[in-house]
């Protein structure tokens, strides 16, 4: 798992990953092959897929499972009439595998929307946007401020893995050499204030949670900045994910976050975790813009 000792949170996020497994196994079981809104609006009952990833949805300290994601499809169930939100936890990689396994019914991950992954299953319309942005050693002395810095002073970065900061790093000309996959928040972390890389890239959102949550690390956030993918800004936002064929789901759910967004209680909802009026979507963004990007 990590590297060195194990840490109070690396216990309790291998508890939390433990507790989640019988749940999956469960889903495994359980999720019904017809409508999935019929029966999850028969039943109360639905199952979200997250990866403990914070602030997008993770388990706190007292086993619950919370984030931005959770916190918003809770809502958007509630209002559709499903009270009760099951989650298991998987890794990131693997969230939509085991969506289209039937493990769960909805990815509620933060989880940006890319052509590759809509090939693979049905997004909602963007729940948030956001910026790519760094973690570096406190007074960033190698200056960076995005990804070509990094791959103009040769230096190592580590990214999630599963996630699209892997890509921006190889478009922006990082070697893969100087690429470092690790499978936690906290391992990315760990990586920089050891010197093992220089810097970690994630979302400005993430990262300053990270932080947030570890006072005294010795490391700070670089200013968000727009990622290139071939020369063009790439815009990232996140969504939902549906499996291919639940069409109803997606667009009972689209509806309901609609209304989260115009009324202002997506804000409401979002805020505790780090989210702001900037991260609000576009009305003029759409899925099936970032779907053909």
């Amino acid at each position: 798992m990590a590297h060195g000792e194990w840490t109070r949170r690396d216990l309790f996020k291998w508890s939390a990953f433990a507790g989640a497994a019988v749940v999956t196994l469960a889903a495994c079981e359980s999720t019904s092959s017809g409508d999935t809104l019929k029966t999850a609006q028969d039943s109360k009952t639905i199952k979200i897929g997250i990866a403990n990833e914070s602030p997008y949805g993770f388990a706190d300290s007292s086993g619950k499972t919370t984030g931005e994601a959770p916190e918003v499809a809770k809502a958007v169930f509630k209002a559709l009439g499903i009270d009760n939100v099951q989650a298991s936890v998987v890794p990131f990689d693997q969230l939509i595998p085991a969506l289209n396994a039937k493990q769960f019914d909805v990815v509620s991950a933060g989880m940006n929307i890319t052509p590759e992954r809509c090939k693979a299953a049905l997004f909602s319309n963007p729940d948030y946007s956001a910026m790519t942005a760094l973690l570096v050693p406190a007074g960033n002395p190698q200056g960076v401020k995005t990804l070509q810095d990094v791959a103009a002073k040769g230096l190592n970065v580590a990214v999630l893995s599963g996630a699209v900061e892997k890509g921006y790093a190889t478009d922006a000309g990082v070697p893969e050499g100087n690429i470092t996959t690790l499978d936690t928040q906290d391992n990315m972390l760990r990586s920089v204030t050891a010197g093992r890389v220089y810097c970690a890239a994630l979302t400005d959102i993430s990262l300053k949670w990270l932080v947030k949550q570890n006072p005294g690390s010795g490391v700070e956030v670089t200013e968000g900045f727009t990622p290139v993918d071939k020369g063009k800004p790439v815009v990232s936002a996140g969504g939902f994910v549906f499996r291919k064929d639940d069409t109803s789901l997606q667009q009972a759910f689209n509806t309901q976050l609609a209304n989260l967004h115009s009324s202002g209680q997506w804000l409401t909802i979002a805020s505790p975790f780090g989210f702001t009026e900037a991260n609000v979507p576009s009305p003029s963004l759409t899925t099936e813009q970032l779907c053909a990007a």
